[in-house]
């Protein structure tokens, strides 16, 4: 029976102050809690997050290891480093700005001890602009092995913000790999690939701040090559066919170029669906 996992989160000098502490705050909160919380400091942070930091420390003691790295080098190679500061073989992603369900963590524990062949949980997460109780729309993924194949053909199959994953298992995949917004992705396509198995808890455990930002961080010409690039992968990889890899070519590439307004509404509208 497993029962200690350890969260992993990044934070660096562009996060609000007061989103990091109600991340923190909500992991704090759990009705199974942490004995390891590794927070990776990507890069030089500022007086009020180093604040909140050592109020922290002082609050969990231990259970706070503060990671930091000299230069900002991006969510995959912060991560990449913090798990390897992970004791435990269970680890919880969280990011700075988000808040999870009190019982999110004992639910993910809960499966990892009755399904010994999984390796990735993950679950719904509720997006929300201003308050986490007003939900803007949820990002439900699909719940059995089977059907994470099957929709990683096309889209990221597990929400990375509320993931929680054995820690060998994602070192024996190679980790997380530079590429560009879509370090996670790129990581669950080589796991399953591999033979690893996931599940989605088909219940929200977490909110998750969205907003307009985050659908302008998915656009412009960057952001469809990287996304070609991955499906290019998928290809030569035997994982989709030449008629998928054009398919989602033209359709990834449409909505990384078109107008906010208009991603933001195939989001809420169409692939939230």
């Amino acid at each position: 029976m497993m029962q200690n996992y350890s969260v992993l989160m990044s934070v660096y000098y562009k996060e609000k102050p007061q989103y990091l502490k109600q991340a923190m705050e909500s992991i704090q909160r759990q009705t199974v809690p942490t004995d390891d919380f590794v927070l990776v400091c990507d890069g030089p942070l500022n007086e009020p997050l180093d604040k909140v930091i050592a109020e922290k420390q002082q609050e969990m003691g231990m259970t706070l290891n503060v990671v930091r790295l000299s230069k900002n080098g991006g969510l995959g190679n912060a991560l990449n480093e913090g798990i390897k500061h992970c004791k435990n073989e269970l680890v919880a992603r969280m990011d700075s700005d988000d808040i999870a369900y009190p019982d999110r963590c004992a639910k993910q524990i809960a499966v990892f001890n009755t399904h010994s062949e999984v390796s990735i949980c993950s679950g719904i997460v509720e997006e929300f602009t201003t308050n986490p109780n007003t939900v803007d729309t949820k990002r439900v993924p699909p719940e059995t092995n089977a059907e994470i194949v099957e929709f990683a053909k096309k889209r990221t199959p597990f929400n990375h913000p509320c993931v929680m994953y054995k820690k060998s298992a994602v070192e024996a995949a190679g980790s997380y790999q530079d590429f560009y917004l879509l370090e996670d992705y790129y990581l669950w396509l080589r796991m399953l690939m591999a033979g690893y198995q996931g599940y989605n808890i088909q219940e929200p455990l977490l909110h998750m701040r969205a907003g307009s930002d985050m659908y302008k961080r998915r656009a412009g010409w960057k952001y469809a090559k990287t996304q070609m690039r991955l499906f290019r992968f998928m290809r030569d990889s035997g994982f989709i066919g030449n008629g998928q890899y054009i398919k989602s070519c033209v359709i990834r590439s449409g909505s990384a170029l078109a107008p906010n307004w208009l991603r933001k509404f195939m989001f809420e509208k169409v692939l939230r669906q």
